[in-house]
This record gives structure tokens, sequence and C-alpha cells, in this order.
């Protein structure tokens, strides 16, 4: 197998949310989405690929003292030295042996330029995922069998030594999922109840804006509840919630996501025991599937937290998100007391794929690791069916996934584009009545039949 990438070109697409979302120290009311496009031979075929994520500010570096503008020039400028590595590495054999090369030079650069590792596999990962799609067309084969028969060569011994020899047809499902569940985000600005929404706030687009009238109008059954790291303020609106779910949908179950808004372990557990504490929580909490990065990155790891949660017998399934910056990070969370970590397409997809057989390993001995899938900020027309299909393919049956509801719909694309996407994923997506199209969740869950057959989530570089 012969693979050279020749060209690669990015795109930038200014968005402006519906509504604002917040999240950690962020609250987004406008973004760039990336659009990369690449063109490769595979074989002496020439093909185009493409990916695409959002530019999101404060989470992949949560500095206050950087200006908006200043992150974003740092994601570029990882995305540019990526393309660039891809580029020089010439002829090779596979998309995994590309994504090795391009991932060490990255880490290189990275470490001596001072940038962040989530950075830095950011750039990687936008030409990871273009490249993948360019092989998988050029083969014609969908992303799921590539990763099977071992097209796209992956070698898990080098991202986990554990598993080496080892392939991961051997530890994924022998066939992606068709239904994925969506798993609802809940804001920290966002409407809980209809009556939560100010008159001036209130939105006649079409589209449902409370947590409330989101349950009614998709069916939803998962959830994924951000905190804010005020223990007395998170308290009260899960209650709340608590309340809320159990009168619209009682077989609920969900998540909560701190996005490191809690300083140390010990500030964490008395939060915890807190709502442990109160009696009206006791059936929500029993619903929990597992929180997610409760504290800071430069706290979450260390040999004191490591200490702290082996002492803390009882506590909750606690998953690493912003942590997971490195390739063993996995494995030094699972030392730490940790229960496991999210897969996202812009941590990197084969680091998602060697984490999640890594998981599967540990539990055919018996230990419980948790492979969620997290990532709000996946939106048509490309990240969106390209992270489904890493799901699918990866078995995870619950995924956070609703990017789409902080736009109208697919309005923000050019009309041919939507008709395009409607055309090539009529399971995925339907016309609203006002014309646009738009996500199509049909009791709480995604249809993931076309992302699937696709090569990688999209059947054309768009």
């Amino acid at each position: 197998m012969s693979l050279e990438v020749h060209n690669t070109a990015l795109h930038l697409l200014p968005l402006r949310t519906r509504m604002p979302f917040r999240y950690g120290i962020a609250t987004v009311q406008e973004l760039h989405h990336a659009i990369l496009r690449v063109t490769a031979t595979v074989n002496r075929r020439r093909v185009e690929g493409c990916s695409a994520d959002h530019l999101a500010p404060r989470w992949f570096v949560k500095d206050p003292s950087l200006s908006a503008e200043q992150e974003r020039r740092l994601l570029l400028r990882s995305i540019q030295h990526a393309a660039d590595r891809a580029r020089e590495a010439g002829d090779v054999s596979t998309p995994f042996d590309l994504w090795w090369l391009v991932y060490r030079a990255q880490s290189d650069w990275a470490k001596a330029e001072g940038i962040a590792p989530l950075v830095a596999a950011f750039g990687v990962s936008l030409v990871e995922r273009a490249v993948i799609h360019a092989f998988c067309t050029a083969i014609e084969k969908p992303f799921g069998r590539a990763l099977r028969d071992g097209s796209l060569g992956v070698q898990l011994e080098r991202v986990h030594p554990a598993l080496a020899g080892v392939q991961p047809r051997e530890y994924l499902p022998a066939e992606p999922r068709l239904r994925i569940t969506v798993r609802h985000t809940v804001g920290l600005s966002d409407p809980l109840t209809e009556a939560d929404i100010p008159p001036e706030e209130r939105l006649n687009d079409g589209l449902p804006q409370s947590l409330q009238a989101c349950i009614r109008t998709y069916g939803l059954t998962h959830f994924k509840v951000k905190l804010g790291g005020d223990p007395q303020r998170d308290h009260e609106r899960l209650k709340q919630l608590a309340h809320l779910l159990a009168q619209e949908c009682p077989p609920y179950r969900f998540t909560l996501d701190a996005n490191e808004m809690y300083p140390d372990i010990e500030s964490f557990r008395a939060f915890w025991e807190q709502l442990q504490a109160d009696a009206s929580l006791h059936e929500f909490l029993q619903r929990l599937i597992f929180v997610e990065q409760p504290l800071h990155r430069d706290e979450a790891l260390t040999e004191r937290t490591r200490e702290e949660l082996h002492r803390w017998r009882d506590h909750p399934p606690v998953i690493i998100d912003e942590s997971d910056a490195e390739l063993h990070s996995l494995a030094d969370a699972l030392e730490c007391g940790y229960t496991g970590c999210s897969v996202k397409s812009c941590k990197g997809v084969f680091k998602g794929i060697a984490n999640a057989c890594l998981a599967e390993h540990l539990r055919r001995q018996g230990r419980q690791v948790l492979v969620s899938g997290e990532d709000l900020t996946t939106v048509p027309p490309v990240s969106l069916q390209q992270d489904l299909a890493l799901m699918a393919n990866l078995g995870i049956e619950h995924v956070e996934r609703n990017g789409y509801h902080y736009f109208r719909g697919l309005s923000m694309l050019p009309q041919e584009q939507q008709e395009r996407l409607l055309n090539d994923h009529p399971d995925l997506f339907t016309r609203h009545p006002q014309g646009f199209a738009m996500l199509k969740v049909t009791n709480g869950q995604l249809h993931a039949e076309s992302v699937t057959a696709a090569p990688f989530g999209v059947a054309n570089a768009t």
C-alpha cells in the first residue's frame, strides 16, 4: 500500500449560536468552524479527503490571559504545522504510519514551543481524519471495515504497549452500532423549563429552547449536566433538574461534567458528600453514569490526587477528559484511581481506538473501565458524521451530541450543501417545516446507517 499527502487547504466558517452556551470558564456565542481538505494519492489514485471541527474557546487552553483571537491563532498554528508535516512525510504505507510520523513531529514541536498537548493533538487530529477519509475513499471501504481488516494499519502497541500483538478487531464489536443515543448537554446558562426563559430572550426560530421542550420534541433520555464549581449553585441546579427529569422522562440516565472547575479532590469530595446527604437527590444520583473531569488538568493526575482517590473507597465513577492530553494519559489515569476517559475526535481517532481497545482488554481481566463518547463541537457538514462513525465502530452506546441545539439546524450552511446532506444522509437529517435542514433525533436516538456505510462518515470531500 502507498499513501502520500500532496496538498492541504484550510477554510474557516464563522458561526454564531442561536443561544449562548456556557461551560467551564467560557460562554460561547460566536466562533469559527475549521474545515480541512487534503489531496493525496493512494496506490497512485488521486483522491480528496476532509475533516472539520470548531475552534472551541477555553477548552484546549484554559488561560484567561489569552484573548479569543490569540487562542484561535494558536489552534490554527497547530493545524498548519501538522499539515506541513503530513506533506513532508512523503510516501508511507498506511494512514496509521502517517499519523504516527505527524504525531511524533508535532509533539516534539509543541514541547519546544511550550504549546499544550491538547492544542498539538488537535492539529494532528484534523489531518488524521482528512487522511482517513481520503484513504477509505480510495480503497472503497467504509471506515469500520478498513479498521477491522487491517487496511488502516493500526498498531495498538505503539500507543499502549500492553496491547502488543493485538488487532483492533479482537476488542471491537464485530459490526458498528446503527443507533446511537443522544446524551443532551445541559449548559450552565441553559433554561430548564419554559418558565425559565425571560420574554426578551425567548427564541421564535421553530426549534425548542428549554430542556423541557427538547425532551418533549426529541424524546431525550440521556443527559450531560454541566457543573460550575460553586457547590451551592451546583447543588440547587441539580435539585431543579432532578425534579424536571422525574416529571418529563422517568427512565433517564445522566453524567456530570465539571470542566475542571473544582480545585482539588477534597473540594469535589465535599461537594459529592453534600449531594449524598440530600434525601431529595437519592433517586436522582442512582441514575448517574459517571462524573467527568472535576479537577483542573494541573491537579487531576498528581500524586496527591492519586492518594486521595485511592483513599476514597466509595467515590463515584470519575473519568478524565481535558487531562487525556497524551497517548499514555488513560493508563496514568487508571493507575491514579480514575475509571476511564472520553473519546473525542479532536483528541485523535487512532488514540481513541487504542483507548477503547485497552479498556476492553482490562475489562476482560475483570476491571471496571469506562470509555465514553464526548464532544459538543461536532456539527455538520463533516465533523458530526465522522465522529458518529468513530463512536458507532467503537460500540459506544450513548454520546454527548447536541452541538446542533445551539444552532438553528444547518441554516448556517449554503442551501446547496444542506440539500446534499439531506440526500446523502436521509436517515440522519430531515427538513424543518420552515425549510432548513436539521438533525433527525428520533426517540432520543440518531441513526448511523449512512455514516457507517460512507468512507469515513461523509461520502465526498465537502
